[in-house]
């Protein structure tokens, strides 16, 4: 039995590891539950699985929890807040995996710290490996604890290393599906609207990495985060646009084979994947081979997608370059989301923030956060 540890558990791949928990009963339980501000989903969530311990964002919010438990007789599960409390659900001695899936770097301490604890981690948040992916896997390295990608591109890669040596590795194929603006004009971006930036062709997923989508920002935080996962520099990274989103990676080796990790869009198979390393268990996530009749591969555009040229030189760069991307990015997002930018101001205020960010490589976390609160500053200074 395996127990979970699950930072962001009321977002959707918090929800979708608690139906693999559902599914595989015998397998996996739950030691603890991190959420952020949707009391009524931990609430319920606390009365089906029974964590010993939940977090919240807030004392407020998780003194509302305590008190409606309370009111239906839970008292075994004791309620924390803050970024202590979600250190100490990753850290929890009860819990044997961590689930790393809070949006942003609000979930980088927790990350660190069970890593620091030997805990293997899953990590759906590629936001902390691009902020912090020297320190955290020099961590992992010291104490021989494994991370996972649970991300689709990411995990895909992870299957597909299994067979060969880490010097046979050519290159690292990061499947994108183009978004919905893969074949607009280029002279209608302009207008592009948040309501059509949000209607994801192939995934329902968050607002924020919905967004990052429609840029291709999102496949560019998956280039940093593959350059440090699997310890290969930029130049052995490429995207390529497969709006069918089947093949949600490759690798080629250096005798010319490539190979392709294919399965249906569901978040379920990396999580079960992760979960369940190094085994295979049966599940029910089948995939039709009649959806390989039409598979389209094409090179990205950096006109249409400058995110996703910046982010390659953000990745050439390193440090703080990597902190300043995603951070500039998630100012600059909020702001498109509230009509005060247009979609292009995305790329040009990350793009400014860069400019002006000096080469350095933060060594430590806190470090990197305050390195992270630096560009927001800025970002939020240029768009005032």
């Amino acid at each position: 039995m395996k127990r979970l540890a699950i930072l962001g558990s009321t977002g959707s791949i918090g929800q979708s590891t608690l139906s693999i928990v559902e599914q595989f009963p015998e397998r996996y339980s739950v030691a603890t539950l991190a959420a952020g501000r949707n009391i009524e989903a931990v609430f319920a969530q606390t009365i089906r699985w029974r964590p010993k311990l939940v977090s919240l964002a807030t004392e407020e919010l998780a003194s509302q929890l305590s008190s409606r438990l309370r009111k239906v007789g839970i008292t075994e599960a004791e309620v924390v807040y803050g970024r202590e409390g979600t250190v100490a659900c990753s850290t929890h001695g009860d819990a044997d995996f961590v689930v790393s899936a809070i949006v942003g770097v609000a979930g980088l301490e927790a990350t660190h710290a069970a890593i620091l604890a030997g805990k293997p981690v899953g990590l759906a948040n590629k936001e902390c490996m691009v902020a912090a992916g020297e320190i955290l896997t020099s961590a992992a390295r010291q104490r021989n604890v494994p991370i996972l990608p649970i991300d689709s591109e990411h995990n895909a890669v992870h299957q597909c290393l299994r067979v060969g040596a880490h010097g046979e590795v050519k290159t690292i194929w990061l499947t994108a599906s183009g978004g919905p603006f893969r074949q607009l004009p280029l002279d209608q971006f302009a207008s592009i609207t948040p309501e059509q930036a949000l209607k994801h062709p192939t995934w329902v997923m968050g607002r924020r990495i919905t967004i990052d989508s429609a840029t291709m920002l999102n496949k560019g935080l998956e280039v940093i985060e593959a350059c440090r996962l699997f310890d290969v520099p930029p130049s052995k990274v490429c995207v390529t646009v497969h709006p069918q989103s089947t093949v949600h990676s490759l690798v080629e080796y250096i005798d010319g084979s490539i190979l392709a990790q294919i399965s249906v869009t569901d978040m379920r198979l990396p999580i079960l994947y992760a979960l369940a390393f190094p085994e295979r268990p049966a599940s029910d996530l089948t995939f039709d081979l009649a959806a390989l009749r039409h598979l389209e591969f094409e090179q990205p555009d950096f006109a249409r997608f400058p995110c996703l040229r910046l982010a390659f030189e953000a990745a050439e760069k390193g440090g703080a370059h990597c902190i300043a991307l995603n951070a500039a990015d998630e100012v600059a997002v909020e702001a498109f989301l509230d009509r005060r930018i247009p979609f292009m101001g995305i790329p040009g205020t990350i793009e400014k923030v860069l400019a002006s960010t000096p080469e350095s490589h933060p060594a430590t976390i806190a470090a990197v956060l305050a390195s992270d609160r630096e560009a927001r500053q800025k970002a939020r200074a240029l768009l005032a």
